[in-house]
């Protein structure tokens, strides 16, 4: 299917910040939180299905309701860069940002198929087509992309050194919130005295303080093998039956997220194993949240930007998952992360922090362990974001070719969850294959 989707870009423009960005807020230093993140993009895509109205067989009104929501999406991105004025900037060096409105990325393109191509059982490898590239002097790039018959999707790629998906859900709620005219408006934007926060919380460090250079896409991290992802979808009762498998004295009521991340460790593992046909040690390293584990340090700040920290299952005790069954790896992921929240609720420095990805990167570049880096994007809220014309049906963050990676997502219900799983091909022809996994998740359902 990906050969047989065309998407033709038909306008580019840049679009700058409605008002000015005022003098004494021209330079926003980074955090060492945003230092330590290599200038990759995020990509993010929201699909809006067309409604009855969008459905009417004539040329004349597809073109003027693809004019009228292009002008809306514009109009509304420029007020929300005011508000968001770091992502219309520039870098300086790995140091800061200078707030000059040089602008976003603006692309329209059209798509030569109805939208319900795409969300009829999704092909993953297509979606990149619906991001826009090579357009790596704007932090913040957006491509909406008009279907035949109707229907939209919004694609959004954000330098990470400007944001993690928290900051980028209230970014896209704020944008949203601005088009569709919304009377609590002003209480979902953000005001501009947050940006900058984080940098008096958490100082740059000038050893860090070097040019990068940066990337056309998000595909250039991690390590390069033959590699094909999937995406599993986990329905609430699935996770329901999964947790109460899991479910130990210990870890009496997991999380969605633990259970799950478990499930495909303990499966991914042997998949592993039983192609290299030898014992091979493993772990699971986690993106957290630091807004929720720095509390008391925070003191209700909302920070803008990147703070999160990497925590490994198994960073002490790397032993072999066939030892274990599903509730020991609960076990081990929530042991993990309590102690991440005792090391570092009372703070942390940028040299505690320095060391911490440096540990947790070099586990995952060991030849000798099967590292697995999953980041869960579930509880932000994606899905509320409405433009004007409904909700979205299917939201997704594309997964780069990086061998054991896995992002998991909210399904649009929110009670379930979407797992999108890169590992080396075989590996992938054991794993999708698998019992355990097919008792508990649908391989690629339609999103319809």
């Amino acid at each position: 299917m990906a050969s047989e989707l065309e998407v033709e870009v038909t306008h580019k423009e840049t679009i700058k910040p409605s008002s000015a960005t005022p003098h004494h807020l021209k330079i926003v230093n980074l955090s060492v939180f945003d230092q330590l993140i290599p200038q990759i993009y995020i990509p993010l895509l929201l699909f809006y299905p067309s409604t009855s109205s969008d459905e009417v067989n004539d040329i004349d009104h597809h073109r003027s309701l693809v004019v009228e929501r292009s002008k809306l999406l514009k109009k509304s991105l420029s007020e929300a860069l005011t508000h968001f004025y770091p992502f219309a900037g520039e870098f300086q060096h790995n140091i800061s940002i200078s707030c000059n409105d040089h602008g976003a990325a603006f692309l329209e393109a059209q798509v030569n198929c109805p939208i319900s191509m795409i969300l009829d059982r999704p092909d993953l490898g297509m979606l990149w087509k619906l991001l826009p590239s090579g357009h790596t002097s704007y932090l913040l790039q957006v491509q909406a992309n008009f279907f035949e018959c109707g229907g939209l999707a919004i694609g959004v790629n954000i330098s990470h050194k400007v944001a993690d998906a928290s900051t980028l859900s209230k970014f896209i709620n704020s944008w949203a919130a601005i088009a569709l005219g919304s009377a609590s408006t002003t209480d979902r934007v953000v005001p501009p005295a947050e940006f900058g926060v984080a940098a008096s919380l958490f100082p740059p460090l000038d050893f860090l303080n070097a040019p990068q250079t940066p990337s056309s896409d998000s595909t250039n991290s991690g390590i390069k093998e033959k590699c094909i992802t999937r995406r599993f979808v986990f329905d609430a009762s699935k996770i329901a039956a999964l947790k109460s498998k899991a479910a130990t004295t210990t870890v009496p009521n997991p999380t969605r997220v633990e259970v799950v991340s478990a499930l495909i460790w303990k499966c991914a593992a042997e998949a592993s194993r039983s192609n290299l046909e030898s014992a091979m040690p493993s772990a699971w390293c986690q993106t957290v949240n630091m807004r929720k584990v720095l509390v008391s340090v925070l003191a209700g700040k909302d920070l803008l930007g990147n703070v999160f920290g990497l925590v490994a299952g198994q960073r002490e005790e790397i032993v072999e998952v066939d030892d274990h069954d599903l509730q020991s790896l609960v076990t081990i992921l929530r042991k993990g992360i309590e102690e991440f929240k005792e090391n570092y609720r009372n703070g942390v420095s940028g040299e505690g922090l320095c060391q911490l990805f440096k540990e947790v990167v070099n586990l995952i570049i060991r030849d000798d362990i099967d590292s697995y880096s999953c980041s869960s994007w579930c509880r932000f809220p994606f899905y509320t974001s409405n433009f004007g014309w409904g909700k979205p049906s299917w939201v997704v963050t594309p997964n780069v070719d990086s061998k054991n990676l896995i992002v998991l997502m909210d399904t649009k219900d929110g009670d379930g969850l979407e797992a999108s799983l890169t590992l080396k091909e075989e590996d992938m022809t054991k794993f999708e294959n698998n019992k355990e996994v097919l008792e508990y998740a649908s391989l690629n359902p339609s999103v319809i």
